[in-house]
């Protein structure tokens, strides 16, 4: 017993002592971090001077700072070799297949663009969901141990349509000074990144996620010079994300781009691009010019990898040595850049911007694939030369050895098209609502009519005339076609297509001779084939932006019927304002569903459908355009939902 006795008491003692210990020890709270051990860097020991405090437990400070012209992660040197891989262009099932591609590539950085009209494409009205979640993407970056910089805009450019601003931004009065610092403008930016950088903010490095840096504007020096708004930018970049937040530019690398497109200093990092096969060293010298002492590692945060193409253009292609030989020549002298584009992917529905050339009317519309000729190509095939000859040139400046490189998917043919008239245009009636008809004594542009995309109608009339009349459409955006139609005549019931009128070519039209009893209707069908989204002639309205003048007198009254094509799932609710007593429908194909899987063509006033479980579709005349809407698949392409436009 007394030995027992002896045991407990020494125990409570113990305990007494541990207790003690406890309430006087420090409380260590690792933070979250993308690796287990800890060394402080030589550049922390010469210029810092940090004490260090030995414990039990390594803790890792998580930070990402420039110092010395170089980027330090943890307190350790850190080179970035990033590429750019836009989630909105990828569908969400397909992000960790590229993701991982990316990393077999060598890249430990990706970087992505957040075009504002995606997640507020009506005023007030977010989406944060499927292709549009943002957050959702973030996430599976730093799953995979993949660090983000992140280009919030507010204005992107990217090929994108308006460069990322919604298009509604066009219909307000008096009209909005885009990238600049008018107050009406800063105030709806003001209200988006309200929205947007709190969203983002707890994935920020240094709060355990995986963003390093975060852009503001996008190439400001190529378009404006206003140092009022970079500086409106990076104050309220600050209040929501904090000051120890990197903020980069990005500029073409001249003097005159940098001088106006970026803030001296260290209010934010300045980096560059330039032409691939470029001699990259004088402009990372010219760089260091518009960057604090110390503050400016060499990076091309766009190195070009392929490029864009326009309609009815050859698919653009670079040279796969030429372009690795262009990345040895930064990489071997410890420069950093990222790849544009890693994986283009695709311009869903009617996202695909456009460009201008000499002059406003040089319209150039983009095409929907966003391939790029980038190394992971659109379908997300990397057994080809440039992926091979980039990955050789990267694992050559990788202390690390670089992941397995994934096989390309697997694809199948399905064999010729069979195609099904579904209706025409002229045809559906579904369910009238007269809100959705505006009427004007001019034509109204279609975003003053709430239409941002996809195709308006614009309805009028007119007396018959022996002689052949004269349309003439001085501004139509971007590609009319003309109907017109006889009430009176009893084998009337649809419309007769009379020709197209576009912006870069003729503006007028001859209507055929009518003998017509009553006025004759005239329907004037308008494509919106791309907001342009750079340069100087961004303020790109579109639809019929001018008068109408037919005989060379101006037609009055008119109707206009947004045609959105939001979903070819649903069959697009259109009042075709012809009169009730003359009006000749018919209704039985506008009743059928437009199912999953199908593919709707409009050809010259009729829509067609093909349904099947999967399609493979090769397309042999240029121009042919189409919108890749939608696909679902788990693997492979599978349900593809297209819109194309045959002319």
């Amino acid at each position: 017993m007394g030995r027992k006795s002896g045991t407990k008491t020494t125990l409570f003692f113990l305990l007494i002592s541990l207790i003690s210990l406890l309430a006087f020890a420090p409380v260590f709270a690792p933070l979250p971090s993308f690796s287990s051990h800890y060394s402080l860097s030589p550049r922390h020991r010469h210029h810092h001077h940090r004490k260090v405090v030995t414990s039990t437990v390594a803790v890792k400070p998580r930070s990402f700072e420039i110092d010395d012209d170089k980027f330090w992660k943890d307190g350790e040197f850190f080179r970035i070799i990033g590429g750019d891989l836009h989630y909105f262009r990828v569908l969400p099932q397909y992000w960790e297949d590229r993701l991982v591609r990316a990393k077999a590539l060598g890249l430990n950085t990706i970087q992505t663009y957040v075009p504002w009209n995606l997640h507020e494409p009506q005023p007030g009205k977010l989406v944060f969901e499927g292709i549009a979640d943002l957050v959702s993407f973030l996430k599976l970056c730093h799953k995979l141990d993949i660090l983000v910089m992140l280009r919030p805009g507010p204005y992107i450019c990217g090929e994108w349509d308006l460069g990322g601003f919604p298009a509604w931004l066009l219909a307000i009065e008096p009209p909005l000074k885009l990238r600049s610092s008018d107050p009406a403008y800063l105030r709806l930016v003001d209200n988006w990144w309200g929205i947007l950088l709190p969203k983002v903010a707890p994935f920020l490095y240094n709060n355990g996620g995986p963003i390093i840096m975060v852009q503001i504007e996008n190439e400001f020096g190529s378009y404006g010079d206003d140092k009022a708004y970079l500086h409106h930018l990076v104050k309220l970049a600050q209040g929501h994300l904090g000051d120890g937040i990197i903020l980069y530019t990005t500029d073409g690398g001249s003097r005159e781009n940098l001088e106006k497109g970026t803030i001296r200093g260290d209010a934010v990092f300045s980096t560059v691009d330039f032409t691939t096969g470029d001699d990259p060293w004088p402009i990372f010298k010219l760089q260091k010019e518009f960057n604090a002492p110390g503050k400016s590692p060499p990076l091309s945060s766009e190195f070009y990898t392929g490029w864009l193409t326009h309609w009815g253009e050859k698919n653009a292609k670079t040279g796969a040595d030429f372009t690795a030989s262009a990345l040895e020549k930064i990489l071997s002298q410890n420069g950093s850049a990222v790849l544009y584009m890693v994986h283009g992917g695709t311009n869903f529905g009617f996202y695909n911007g456009a460009n201008t050339g000499v002059d406003e009317s040089d319209y150039k519309p983009d095409i929907t694939s966003y391939d790029y000729d980038a190394p992971i190509s659109e379908s997300g095939d990397v057994e080809n030369a440039k992926f091979n000859a980039l990955r050789r040139v990267i694992e050559l400046h990788t202390a690390a050895s670089l992941p397995s490189v994934p096989s390309d998917n697997g694809k199948m043919g399905y064999g010729p098209i069979q195609l099904q008239k579904t209706a025409f245009l002229f045809d559906l009636l579904d369910n009238i609502n007269p809100a959705d008809v505006v009427e004007s004594e001019n034509p109204l542009s279609m975003e003053s009519v709430g239409q941002m995309f996809g195709f308006l109608l614009y309805v009028s009339e007119y007396a018959p005339k022996d002689d052949k009349s004269v349309l003439l459409i001085p501004e139509v955006h971007d590609r009319a076609q003309v109907f017109t139609l006889c009430h009176s005549e009893d084998n009337s019931r649809r419309p007769t297509r009379v020709g197209s009128i576009d912006r870069l070519s003729s503006k007028k039209l001859g209507l055929p001779n009518a003998k017509c009893a009553s006025n004759i209707s005239l329907f004037v069908l308008v494509e919106n084939q791309g907001h342009v989204n750079y340069g100087p002639y961004m303020f790109d309205k579109k639809g019929i932006l001018s008068s109408v003048f037919l005989d060379g007198s101006i037609l009055h009254g008119w109707k206009m019927i947004p045609i959105p094509f939001h979903n070819l799932n649903e069959v697009p609710k259109i009042n075709l304002i012809i009169e009730a007593a003359h009006s000749r429908f018919i209704t039985v194909s506008t009743q059928r569903e437009l199912k999953d899987k199908s593919v709707c063509l409009y050809f010259q006033g009729m829509f067609l459908k093909y349904q099947h479980s999967s399609l493979a579709i090769s397309l042999s005349r240029m121009q042919t355009r189409f919108m890749i809407l939608s696909y679902h698949s788990v693997v492979g392409v599978k349900g593809l939902q297209l819109l194309m436009i045959l002319t």
